[in-house]
């Protein structure tokens, strides 16, 4: 039984990454085919064909449809069979699934369960997309062995930064400071304030840091798999209240999690910035920052999920600083349930219920 929620949305990948080529994407365990239509939009396609599985990637597009390149049965961008080669009808089981896709802010997001509770009010957005105060930057896409609970609880988790990310995220001067955790809400959020003391690596780097500040790490962690890292820095002699933020160098970190398969995910990460907003080295230099950081969460993250598949003795143990990891596991678990609740109760169609 896998532990995916579907019935949420996830980016599938950037905008970037999906022009008219066919291009097979792994999504919680499911293989779909994308492309994009003659008017630009997004489709997305159960990659397989139901005659003799061959993957829909490796056929053909005729027009805005898909061909199978083994007996070219044709399927057009709501999954239906539209042609069989030989023969005027086409069998009932003829289709694929086809998944709805949104996009927005140079990001495809898709819908993988019940296409009819795939509401586009409910992808994430922030106001400071299109705010021209803030200036916006996608970044790579992290390839990661890891199950998506553990890079999702990693991203709800200030703790770890004075540890993993000694030189870039964090220092010695967080470490006994204490998490505080908010559970109430849409969003889990771990912060914590660390005042009058040295610059993180990377605000000496890119903020030009020297003195002593103020500095912040709010992390909202959105169910199943979006992160937000709002973290930043201000001279500790201004003092800034919490709800000031903005006066000082204020930085969001998006994390947005795609669960491949069981053992993998992919994490594409962007920022969006309060300062320099006119300087053109700005997002190469904090790539190259976020670039180090993040290959240090991997090293981390990847020798935890092959220790979890190891035979283990005991369970592991918790600490202080976990609450927002439990939080977040209760509430994954609580919306499986709901799904398998609404699958028995016949509540699906039964072209979208799945089968591990």
């Amino acid at each position: 039984m896998t532990n995916f929620v579907r019935n949420a949305w996830y980016v599938a990948g950037w905008s970037t990454e999906i022009d008219d080529a066919l291009r097979r994407f792994t999504i919680l365990g499911d293989h779909v085919v994308m492309y994009r239509k003659s008017d630009g939009g997004v489709v997305a396609l159960e990659d397989r064909c139901p005659h003799r599985l061959l993957p829909l990637s490796k056929g053909k597009r005729v027009g805005d449809d898909v061909q199978c390149g083994y007996h070219g049965l044709t399927f057009d961008c709501s999954g239906a069979c539209i042609r069989v080669p030989g023969q005027t009808n086409q069998p009932k089981s003829a289709y694929v699934l086809a998944f709805p896709t949104y996009e927005k802010h140079g990001i495809v997001w898709i819908w993988m369960g019940d296409p009819d509770k795939a509401d586009t009010a409910k992808v994430f957005d922030l106001p400071q997309f299109t705010d021209p105060g803030w200036a916006t930057h996608h970044g790579d896409a992290l390839h990661l062995k890891s199950n998506y609970l553990n890079v999702a609880e990693n991203l709800v988790d200030p703790a770890h930064v004075s540890f993993v990310h000694p030189t870039t995220l964090g220092n010695a001067a967080s470490e006994n400071v204490p998490v505080h955790v908010q559970t109430e809400g849409e969003a889990i959020v771990a912060w914590r304030w660390i005042r009058d003391a040295e610059p993180i690596g990377f605000f000496k780097g890119f903020g030009g840091f020297t003195g002593n500040v103020d500095r912040w790490h709010y992390y909202y962690l959105y169910t199943p798999c979006t992160a937000v890292i709002d973290f930043g820095s201000a001279p500790a002699e201004d003092a800034i209240a919490e709800d000031e933020r903005d006066r000082g160098v204020r930085i969001f970190a998006l994390h947005f999690i795609t669960p491949v398969t069981e053992t993998y995910s992919i994490d594409r990460w962007m920022h969006v910035r309060n300062t320099a907003l006119d300087d053109p080295d700005a997002e190469a230099t904090m790539d190259a920052m976020f670039r180090k950081a993040f290959d240090e969460d991997k090293a981390i993250l990847e020798a935890v999920q092959e220790e979890e598949l190891r035979p283990a003795k005991r369970r592991p143990i918790r600490i202080a600083i976990d609450k927002g990891p439990l939080v977040y596991r209760k509430r994954i678990s609580e919306l499986l349930e709901l799904e398998r609740t609404e699958d028995l109760a016949g509540n699906l169609s039964p072209a979208f219920v799945y089968h591990d």
